[in-house]
C-alpha cells in the first residue's frame, strides 16, 4: 500500500553542489517529479531515455534546449515535451538562473543513456 506524504522542496538538495541541477521531490513508484536549476553558462549533458517521456515547464529564466534536430528557447510558461528515444541537451545562455519543473514517466531510474553531443555537432536524430 502506498503512503500519502508531503515534502517541501527545501528538504531536498540540488544535485550539482546543492545549488543547481535536478532536485527530485518524487522518485517513483510510477513517475518522477522535481525541480531543475541551471545557472548562467551551465548545461545538462545530452542524453535520452529508452521508455520514459520527460517534460520541462519553465518557471523563471530561460534555457536553450536541443531535441533531436530541433532547437528552441524555453521561457516562463513554456512546456517542452520530450518523447522517448529523443536525445536532448539543455544550456542556460542567459544571465539569470533557469528554474523549471520536470516530470518523467513511467518510473525507471536506470532509463538514461548519455550521448556525446554539443551544439555545432551534426544534428541529433531519434535513436532506434
Amino acid at each position: 500500500m502506498e503512503t500519502l506524504f508531503k515534502i517541501h522542496e527545501s528538504e531536498v538538495q540540488y544535485r550539482f553542489n546543492g545549488v543547481s541541477g535536478p532536485k527530485y521531490l518524487l522518485r517513483g513508484p510510477r513517475s518522477d517529479f522535481g525541480l531543475v536549476v541551471l545557472q548562467p553558462g551551465e548545461d545538462f549533458n545530452t542524453h535520452y531515455h529508452r521508455a520514459l517521456e520527460e517534460n520541462f515547464y519553465t518557471l523563471s529564466g530561460s534555457v536553450e534546449i536541443y531535441v533531436k534536430d530541433q532547437h528552441m528557447t524555453l521561457n516562463p510558461g513554456d512546456l517542452c515535451h520530450v518523447p522517448p528515444l529523443h536525445p536532448h541537451y539543455l544550456i542556460n545562455t542567459g544571465d539569470t538562473p533557469w528554474l523549471a519543473i520536470f516530470a518523467k514517466a513511467p518510473y525507471d531510474p536506470k532509463d538514461k543513456v548519455d550521448v556525446v553531443w554539443l551544439p555545432g555537432d551534426p544534428p541529433l536524430m531519434e535513436v532506434a
